[in-house]
This record gives structure tokens, sequence and C-alpha cells, in this order.
């Protein structure tokens, strides 16, 4: 059975300015803005939720079947879906359309400004969940807006489970909407801003919202992350990485590494752990598809993560007695 993945695929144009933008911008002059920043670094990477995510699962093992609409300008990206073994039977072609891009530039203080281009994506409709075989399992990500609406109501029709995961689609959707994806939703995952978002849209608390799905899950960086299920929040705690590289895609790899568990029938504190590990994984490396570990290297970083967490958890437990 494959986990389907509806979503984006974009490329994304990082480059790097070596200032400050607050010392190029003029306060009293922002209604007039005209600046230029010399950016000498740059590099394009495969990026899109849909692709980032397909990418972790695809290094579990996990099946990831991608669904999503691309450009005329795709090609480069299909050679590398297809060198990582990607099943791209659901990946169409949109004619006279780019394929989803992100421009962003960022400074040394790692603030950012980003100019998206969604192109094929806004016809992320044209694909049908229906057409889909052997799925156990989906993900509704940030796509096109008619599209995410099609395809949750098409795996709420034909029984399939899937998560919500709004992410950056967010503002697209009014909290009426929002709660009627909710209503059909079998799980929910958000990070902590998007958290605050989603409760504001919808008027309801975070316990009110996880009473509406088998699950929600909430990110917290480097705080680790919160399960609420079955009447409990699962405090997950954060996965030290080797080192912190670029935190681009690291949400996806979570998902990737919830999806994983989720599929295999885990409980939550054991799926929550695989995702933390994911995410620590991939913010080692740049981009949302470089990192490049097998199965059993995951594992084994899976297996340290937990003795740490178990003997940390003992050694608070011995603290209190004293």
């Amino acid at each position: 059975m494959q986990i389907l993945i509806c979503g984006s695929l974009a490329f994304d144009t990082i480059m790097v300015f070596q200032d400050q933008f607050k010392n190029h911008i003029l306060p009293d002059k922002i209604h007039a803005l005209s600046v230029a920043f010399y950016v000498p670094e740059m590099r394009r990477e495969f990026g899109g939720t849909a692709g980032n995510i397909a990418y972790s699962l695809q290094l579990l093992e996990g099946k990831p079947l991608i669904m999503a609409t691309v450009g005329e300008d795709f090609a480069p990206y299909t050679k590398w879906l297809d060198q990582n073994n990607l099943n791209t039977g659901h990946v169409k072609q949109i004619t006279n359309s780019f394929t989803a891009q992100a421009f962003i530039t960022t400074d040394i203080d790692d603030n950012q400004i980003t100019a998206f281009h969604p192109g094929a994506m806004v016809e992320s409709h044209q694909n049908s969940v229906k057409d889909a075989e052997n799925i156990c399992l989906a993900v509704i990500a940030p796509d096109g807006r008619e599209g995410m609406f099609q395809h949750a109501r098409e795996c709420f029709e034909v029984g399939i489970p899937f998560l919500f995961d709004p992410g950056q689609g967010l503002p697209m959707f009014d909290g009426e909407e929002l709660l009627h994806f909710i209503e059909m939703a079998t799980y929910l995952a958000v990070n902590d801003y998007e958290a605050q978002v989603l409760q504001d849209k919808t008027g309801l608390n975070l316990e009110q919202l996880a009473t509406k799905v088998n699950a929600l899950i909430v990110t917290l960086g480097g705080q680790g992350s919160h399960i609420y299920a079955d009447g409990q929040r699962f405090e997950i705690p954060c996965v030290k990485a080797d080192k912190i590289v670029d935190p681009t895609g690291c949400g996806d790899a979570y998902r990737a590494g919830l999806l994983y568990g989720i599929a295999n029938n885990w409980d939550w504190p054991t799926c929550g752990r695989l995702a933390s590990t994911m995410g620590a994984i991939k913010i080692a490396s740049r981009g949302g598809q470089n990192h490049k570990l097998t199965r059993a290297e995951i594992e084994n970083v899976y297996c340290k993560a937990l003795v740490q967490h178990v003997t940390e958890e003992e050694k608070l437990t011995k603290l209190s007695l004293n």
C-alpha cells in the first residue's frame, strides 16, 4: 500500500546577502521602496511540500506516491525524482506554465525576503485522488486552493484517512473553510505559529480542535512537539542534530516520519520520536532533499536519541526523589 502525497513541487532559488537588510532599507522611504541587494552566493534546490515529504518518506522506504501539477520547465526535477526512485505517475504537466518557484533572499541575520510564483500549482485540481490506487493514507499539504479542497473531499468520500497540513496555505482559507477541512481530516498538523492562526480563525482552542480529529500535532521547533490524541497531550522531545545548517524542509521531514509511523500503526510517542528524528537529520544539510541517510542509518539515529531521552528521564526521576 502507498501513501499519497498531495502538495506542491517547486524550485527554490536561494540567494545570500552578506549584510543586514536593515542597513539598506530606509524606514522613512518604505512607501517608495527601491532597493537592490548584491548576492554573490546563489543555489537552486528541488523543493515543494510534496517533493520534500516524499523524499524523506522514501528514505524510510515508506512508498510515497506524489500527486502534483508542474510546468514545462520540470525536466531537471523529473530526473531527480527518477534518480531517487520516487513515483511520478500522478505528476501532471500543465502546458504554457512554469513549475511553482520561490525566490528567497536571506541576510546574515537569517531574515528572508521571498517572492513566490505558484505557476502550475494553481491547477492542482486537475489531478483526482480517485485515480490513485492502493492508497492506505494521504496528506493534504499546501497546494493550489481548489486542489486542496478537492483532494480533501475526495479522500473523505472514498474513505482514505488523511493528514491535513495547511502550512503556508493557511491565509487562503477563512475559519469556516478550515473547520470544514478539519471535519473531513483524520489528523491535523501545524507548527506553533500556524496553531495560533488556526485558533484565531476558527475561534477554537487546541484542546477543542483536537476533539475533531484522531490526533492534532503541533511542532515547536527546537522545543520538540506536542501530539494531542486519546484525550492526552504527548510531549515529544526534540532530537539533537549533529549540526544546524538549514531549517528549510524540516517540517516536511517531520511529517514524513509521522506518516510512516501512522501507516505502520505505531503508538503516538513512537510516531513523534521518529518524526523528530527525521527533522533533526534534515536540518544538518542544505535544502529540503539533500540528506542521504539509509533506513538503517536513520534507525541508528533514532535508537541513539531514544536511549538519550530515556536516560534523561531517569535522571529527572532520581533528582525528584532526592
